[in-house]
């Protein structure tokens, strides 16, 4: 047997994809022209899955930040925190995150699913217990793994069953911790946050919310769902990235729990990892002040949301439960979804296809991510392109309204 034979399977799928002509797993951008729009084999394509929330990755203070740092301190870091030390920048930025969340503490890493490694594979010992909701990201549950905590998982967004779980668990040794997200990445829905938070209060635990895909994007201050929610004391460790609303790459955990700072060594995704270069560390701190003070681009986001959610929900589409920035059109199976995923890209729009095990319920996606840069007219361009592709495909029925 070949060392890769275990992966037959996998790759007679892959081969399958790539024999349509277009593979989502290979994509490749002759140019980058702005926030929202890129060229793919010599046409012009509107980019409606790229996750850039507020639109910064072009903002000119943005780049300028990280041009002076990249030539005043160099493109990297070559090494750890812990081997060759801090810049300026690093604890700049730790300082900047936990007094935007309110917080004592914050640590940065080098990607965001390397915060939910790190944090997560530490936070709870070999005697504790990890109690995850079912539809976590891949980053949770691989945190999980790298841990020695006994792992629980609950029934997504269900309060009820968070709390029959904990009941199990009541009396037994060791501490309980719970970890949700703030908007779920696949079908855009919100946990119920201040559900949760009684939860934990009942049974003493604590609760971590990766608000990754919610930064920037709810709360009066942008803070995420905890602020939305009015629970912001009742979560103990705040875990995101930069990679979504703050144009970047890179991850954080902000708390306010006593002796935080031991985590630094005891989390080896941290210790073993090279930090952040200069300019993506400026790159950061720029895109976070702009989020606190400019908050109609919030507001642009999420008219654009609405919009998106709206027009597709207008014309049939089966949708998920909310109208947040992520929103995904249902698709009745993974093939369907390549075809339209690929139909999509030759008509000039760019989506994500999500297919399982990485999506809830078996369900294949066409996962859509909205951005404060998009204008109106965008959206509206998308809208007609999934119209035209839906009803190409029946899909979306002939009596379906036309968009706009």
């Amino acid at each position: 047997m070949a060392l890769l034979d275990k992966y037959a399977a996998l790759g007679a799928q892959y081969a399958q994809v790539e024999a349509q002509g277009a593979n989502p797993f290979n994509v490749t951008f002759e140019a980058m022209i702005s926030a929202t729009e890129g060229r793919y084999r010599g046409k012009p394509v509107l980019l409606l899955g790229t996750n850039n929330y507020l639109g910064l990755t072009y903002d000119p203070e943005v780049v300028e930040a990280a041009l002076a740092a990249t030539r005043a301190e160099g493109t990297g870091t070559t090494g750890s925190r812990i081997a060759n030390g801090s810049y300026g920048g690093h604890k700049g930025l730790e300082t900047e995150l936990a007094a935007f969340y309110g917080r004592k503490h914050g640590m940065v890493f080098t990607t965001g699913y390397q915060a939910n490694l790190g944090m997560l594979s530490v936070l709870a010992g070999k005697d504790d217990h990890l109690i995850l909701d079912a539809d976590s990201h891949a980053s949770i549950y691989d945190g999980a793994k790298l841990g020695t905590a006994q792992v629980t998982r609950f029934r997504h967004n269900s309060p009820e069953d968070l709390d029959a779980r904990l009941r199990r668990l009541d009396g037994t040794p060791g501490e309980k911790v719970i970890v949700v997200e703030g908007i779920y990445s696949m079908l855009g829905d919100t946990a119920p946050l201040k559900e949760f938070a009684e939860v934990k209060r009942k049974w003493g635990a604590y609760l971590v919310v990766d608000e990754a895909h919610s930064l920037g994007v709810l709360g009066a201050t942008g803070r995420g769902l905890a602020e939305a929610a009015g629970v912001e004391g009742d979560v103990d460790f705040i875990v995101g990235t930069f990679s979504k609303s703050l144009a970047g790459v890179g991850g954080f955990c902000v708390s306010d729990i006593e002796g935080f700072d031991v985590l630094r060594v005891a989390t080896r995704p941290y210790m073993f990892t090279a930090s952040l270069p200069p300019g993506v560390i400026a790159a950061t701190r720029a895109a976070l002040a702009a989020l606190r003070a400019r908050p109609e681009l919030r507001a642009r986001l999420n008219e654009n949301a609405v919009r998106l959610y709206n027009g597709l929900a207008r014309l049939g589409f089966a949708l998920g439960p909310e109208p947040n920035p992520v929103v995904s059109a249902i698709m009745p199976s993974p093939e369907v979804a390549f075809a339209f995923w690929a139909r999509l890209l030759e008509a000039g729009l760019y989506t994500n296809v999500s297919l399982p095990p990485a999506t809830p319920k078996g369900l294949a996606l066409l996962r859509s991510s909205v951005s404060a840069a998009h204008g109106a007219a965008q959206i509206d361009q998308a809208i007609g392109m999934f119209e035209a592709v839906g009803r190409e495909m029946g899909i979306i029925g002939a009596d379906a309204p036309i968009a706009g």
